[in-house]
């Protein structure tokens, strides 16, 4: 039940529907015992500068989480950032601190290989495809080279967006072999889709399925639909998929322990 003295978080996003941090969250408040609720807010990257001053003063406030797609721009609204979120430049979740201020963070990155590694697929050594080049890939791309990669390609429409995170990764992790490429999965062992392409229908698939082989692991980010296009073209190659859910699963935990201040 909500009452007066209720602890309020929010998502943004644009879309919204496709969200599934509301359930997730809410349900982890509940078996907390926390009188929280997380509510879900549609607003456009037009309109996000003048939510996040609202959020400032609104004293209920615990935290926001960030997703697609706002996870850059919201880095640059916050007035602090955690050691991720410095280095990559955009983050997924946001402290409301006592005097107002945002202070934000990432952990998408940190979810996405935690949750490779519960499913047994450590990415240590691995030879790895990231394709996009938004927030959600660029933390999975700082996490993957601290977890120790062997090699990493990034691919993305836009080349210059793929070359500044290979960029930022490369000054934090100098070891890592780091490349901007071609989305092609031919002759690597973890591909992963961090674009948005999948959620619709309608979408053109996010890499060449045609050059996947058996044994790979293709992984999504994309919560809905559970099963993307990729993933059933993964299938049918012979890979091993590794679901989107994952990533939430894995990061709920560390998303309640940085928006409630907890160890």
């Amino acid at each position: 039940m909500i009452t007066g003295s209720t602890k309020l978080y929010a998502i943004v996003a644009d879309p919204i529907a496709q969200v599934k941090t509301p359930e997730v969250l809410n349900s982890y408040f509940a078996k907390q015992n926390m009188d929280a609720v997380l509510v879900p807010v549609h607003v456009d990257v037009n309109g996000l500068a003048a939510v996040f001053t609202a959020f400032r003063s609104m004293k209920n406030l615990g935290g926001v989480i960030v997703t697609v797609p706002h996870k850059t721009v919201a880095a640059q609204l916050c007035d602090d950032l955690g050691p991720a979120g410095r280095a990559i430049g955009s983050v997924n979740v946001i402290r409301r601190m006592p005097d107002g201020s945002l202070l934000g963070d990432t952990f998408d990155g940190a979810g996405f290989v935690s949750g490779l590694c519960r499913q047994g697929h450590d990415p240590k050594g691995k030879r790895a495809l990231l394709v996009g080049s938004g927030g959600a890939a660029g933390a999975i791309a700082f996490s993957l080279a601290q977890a120790g990669v062997a090699s990493l390609t990034i691919a993305n429409r836009t080349r210059a967006k793929a070359q500044d995170i290979v960029d930022r990764v490369a000054a934090v992790f100098p070891q890592v072999t780091l490349l901007v490429g071609a989305a092609d999965p031919t002759g690597h062992d973890l591909v992963i889709n961090a674009t948005s392409l999948g959620m619709q229908a309608s979408d053109p698939l996010p890499l060449d399925v045609s050059r996947l082989t058996p044994g790979m692991v293709v992984a999504e980010i994309i919560m809905k639909p559970e099963q993307t296009p990729l993933l059933l073209a993964a299938q049918d190659k012979g890979c091993f998929v590794h679901y989107g859910k994952h990533m939430l699963e894995q990061q709920v935990n560390l998303i309640a322990q940085f928006m409630l201040d907890t160890d």
